[in-house]
């Protein structure tokens, strides 16, 4: 698999998702687009209740930004369609500036896919993918798991069948008031909404391939018409809209537009993560291309046709994407066949939607929701790394903590600041003996460490720039100082130096200086190309000597009086 962003044929730029494919594959991928259909439409009305919209606006997530992402994305396997991390980031943010649902707050909402997609096609035009991989997967593990325990919480009022007054955003104010109030609960709508939650998690463990979500919509609907759920005190969806989706522009004000900035700004994050990741992990499945940028115009094609036809963000989402690859989907024609059952759904069947009982799909989001947080992966990172699990846990505890929009920033602030935590202090260490006879290795740096009594051999595990350039002349000055009397040379194994900056190149320099005036030549091994032009053009060859500049570690140690051969080995 290669992760490419070339420019492909003219023939070839438009439906790379689908292309090519004979009748076989095609017909596989309708049945399974069908299959796809009856496990995803109860999901996507589940999404639409996460992000406070009306619910046939989740059958519009799966219809023409279907469609959008065929014409223009390039993975075969990506399902773009609403999605449960997405519509709770704009969800916490929006429930505060309108009432959910109400035209106002649908208008907003198609904003903020419109300014998604700028941003995604901003992203396009700058060949900005690689920012995929800004957003660790140790914070992207907590972000869900934060986000699954919000919207968990989120659902509790319609699954014990009370209003909660308190918007989504507030997580710890909603748990408080279920919990208090939880003598008040309707009988019969908690009976229900527990059943639904039985049904669906132990199909999910004895038979995955079964759409219950898609059975308890229908069953639900169909006894709620004949017994009226809505007279016994069960709350259901009420009239909806039919048809397809009008196509208009969303209706906001300047200062509107302004306010919901760092919403967009937050949901092309997560689209640009997660969406990255499912395409990257199908494809390597499969042994396909990715084509990164080509799948961010898609996806910014498909939020602009959701902003268009009244709907909300949609993304690629992991879990949709998995979905599909179990029904047997192997390109976007699958996902046209989806759209087009969608449509089905719009035209003829919408109308049904009304006895849908609000505890239903309240279930079916609460189980979705609980899937969101991945115990297994987090007992993983717990056992190989506590340092990062402790940072999926600070995260998850963002979201639930001061909503999603801040989590999404915290979890992008924390994965720069680990990466850059790992740079500013890298490993370092230093060659040498550990038994008589032996090969020497590299030990952990440590005060008085030496290689021979008069040598010092130094590897440093990170490229040199303005940030770390003064840990590594603290640490090699400390080596020096608490060396032997007879240190003649430091070698310096540049093996993991690929780039050095201005500010590093001069401190290198000063500090050659210093050790040469007190008698320690500095030699450097292992030089790459890279480097060695970075050396040439900030002027730290000729302070170091070109003499003293080698390809290889055993040229440096050579030059440095010692033969290397019984005592290194030959890869350096």
């Amino acid at each position: 698999m290669q992760d490419t962003t070339r420019t492909p044929p003219a023939s070839t730029k438009l439906l790379k998702g689908i292309l090519p494919i004979n009748r076989a594959a095609a017909l596989r991928d309708a049945l399974a687009g069908i299959s796809l259909a009856s496990m995803d439409i109860p999901q996507v009305l589940g999404y639409a209740r996460i992000a406070g919209m009306p619910a046939v606006t989740g059958l519009y997530t799966a219809f023409l930004p279907l469609f959008a992402f065929a014409l223009f994305g390039a993975s075969r396997h990506l399902v773009v369609a609403a999605d449960s991390a997405t519509a709770t980031i704009f969800a916490s943010r929006l429930s505060s500036m309108a009432a959910a649902g109400s035209p106002e707050y649908v208008a907003l909402a198609g904003m903020v896919a419109l300014q998604t997609a700028a941003l995604l096609l901003l992203a396009r035009l700058f060949k900005l993918g690689f920012l995929a991989d800004f957003l660790s997967r140790t914070v992207l593990t907590g972000f869900l798991a934060g986000v699954g325990v919000q919207v968990s919480i989120a659902m509790l009022g319609d699954l014990f069948g009370m209003t909660v007054p308190y918007p989504s955003s507030r997580s710890l104010a909603q748990l408080v008031y279920v919990i208090g109030h939880v003598m008040h609960a309707h009988g019969p709508t908690l009976l229900l909404a527990l059943v639904v939650i039985v049904a669906i998690l132990g199909s999910k463990r004895f038979a995955p391939r079964l759409p219950i979500p898609l059975v308890a919509v229908i069953g639900s609907i169909v006894a709620s018409k004949f017994f009226d759920f809505a007279a016994r005190g069960i709350s259901v969806l009420g009239p909806i809209d039919g048809g397809l989706p009008p196509i208009r522009f969303p209706q906001v004000t300047w200062q509107q537009c302004l306010d919901i900035v760092p919403v967009a700004a937050s949901c092309f994050v997560m689209i640009i993560a997660q969406s990255a990741a499912a395409a990257r992990v199908f494809a390597q499945q499969y042994h396909e291309d990715v084509d990164t940028n080509s799948d961010i115009l898609g996806l910014a094609a498909a939020n602009a046709a959701a902003s268009l036809s009244g709907t909300f963000v949609v993304n690629g989402s992991p879990t949709q994407t998995a979905m599909a690859e179990r029904a047997g989907t192997r390109s976007q024609f699958g996902q046209l066949v989806f759209a087009a059952v969608v449509a089905v759904v719009l035209l003829f069947l919408s109308g049904y939607l009304r006895y849908l009982p609000h505890c239903v799909l309240a279930a079916i989001v609460f189980t979705i929701a609980i899937g969101l947080v991945n115990v297994q992966s987090l007992k993983d990172i717990r056992a190989e790394s506590p340092g990062e699990f402790a940072l999926a846990l600070i995260t998850a505890a963002a979201v639930v903590l001061a909503g999603v929009e801040h989590g999404i920033l915290l979890a992008v602030a924390l994965s720069l600041m680990r990466h850059v935590r790992h740079s500013y202090h890298p490993h370092t260490m230093v060659l040498m003996p550990v038994a008589p006879g032996k090969p020497w290795q590299f030990m952990p740096t440590k005060p008085g460490a030496m290689t021979t009594p008069q040598l010092i051999v130094y590897r440093f595990g990170a490229d040199l720039f303005y940030a770390n350039d003064h840990f590594f002349a603290s640490e090699v000055t400390k080596l020096v100082d608490t060396a032997s009397d007879g240190l003649r040379h430091l070698v310096v194994d540049a093996g993991a130096i690929t780039d050095l900056d201005y500010s590093a190149a001069r401190t290198i320099g000063e500090l050659i200086e210093t050790l040469r005036a007190r008698g320690v030549a500095v030699i450097f091994g292992r030089v790459n190309r890279c480097l060695r032009n970075d050396m040439d053009r900030h002027g730290l060859t000729p302070v170091l000597g070109a003499s003293n500049v080698f390809d290889t570690l055993h040229e440096a140690l050579a030059a440095a009086g010692v033969n290397s051969g019984a005592h290194v080995p030959d890869a350096l």
